[in-house]
Order: structure tokens, then C-alpha cells, then sequence
């Protein structure tokens, strides 16, 4: 079975982690360019003061620009998510949203940089909003990305 968008975003919100953190995938786009994710905050992922927990904050941005990249790029290169910041601007009440986006010149462009087994690492950012459109936090996220050794490989002379 094919991993189609609208599938990973079913599964990525019925994954136990997303589950019970009140974490939801709303739309991965169909050529996998962005995705829309949004955190419920409820008792359990309030903090003390009845805010969002930073840590649900991170979690819901935790693999979508890796994703996003990695569905883009091709199986001849490796992608992981590497490091994160994330600041805090307000505090988060209600559903936050954050919304990823990676273009394709972008991902042509790594693909560019990672050509030979280039060990390549680029940030990607976003904000978290409120339901007003209010940023309540801003996230930068590092993917690090490089062309497979087989296909490094293969391509030498």
C-alpha cells in the first residue's frame, strides 16, 4: 500500500505520541509541499498554569519538515531531523496550529548541495498560532540531509 498524503495524516494523528498529546494532522498537501498540524490544549497538555505545555509545542513540530523534505527529495538520500529551538512568545489557550511549509525549489536545492554524499544541514521555520492568529511560539527546526552511499557510489568514476 502506497503512503499517500491524506493516509500519513490519518495515521500521524492516530499515532499514540500525537494521540494522547491532543495533537492532530489536519492536511499533508498533495505533492507534500506543506502540512497543517494543530495542538488541543486540554488538561493533559496544559502546564501548571493552565497554558500550553512547551513540550506539547514541541512535539507538534517535531518530524514535519523532515517529512515534508524526505517525501520530496526521493529514497536516494537520507533525511533525519537533527536539532531544534523553539521561543516562546505567549501563552498558548485553546488549539494552536502551525503550518510547515517546503517548497520544491528548495528541496531542488538540497538535493544540489548533497550531491556526492555532501553532508548537508539547513533550518526551517514556522510559528505556532492561536486560534486569533496571535504567535505564541516560533520554532526552527534542522534537517540534515545527504545522498545515499550507494548513489554516491555508483556516480564515481
Amino acid at each position: 500500500m502506497r503512503m499517500t498524503p491524506r493516509r500519513l495524516a490519518i495515521g500521524m494523528s492516530l499515532w499514540i505520541p500525537n494521540l494522547f498529546s491532543g495533537i492532530r494532522v489536519r492536511r499533508f498537501a498533495d505533492d507534500w509541499t506543506s502540512v497543517t498540524v494543530e495542538l488541543h490544549v486540554n488538561v493533559f497538555t496544559r502546564n501548571y498554569v493552565k497554558t500550553a505545555f512547551g513540550g506539547s509545542m514541541q512535539a507538534m513540530t517535531d518530524p514535519y519538515f523532515f517529512m515534508l523534505v524526505m517525501h520530496q527529495i526521493g529514497r536516494d538520500y537520507v533525511v533525519w531531523d537533527t536539532r531544534a529551538e523553539i521561543e516562546f512568545v505567549k501563552p498558548g489557550r485553546g488549539v494552536l496550529t502551525a503550518h510547515f511549509e517546503v517548497s520544491p525549489a528548495a528541496v531542488q536545492e538540497l538535493r544540489e548541495r548533497a550531491r556526492g554524499g555532501a553532508k548537508v544541514l539547513e533550518w526551517f521555520s514556522t510559528d505556532i498560532t492561536d486560534r486569533e492568529g496571535d504567535v505564541v511560539a516560533r520554532v526552527r527546526r534542522e534537517v540534515y540531509v545527504r545522498e545515499k552511499r550507494r548513489i554516491t557510489q555508483r556516480a564515481a568514476p
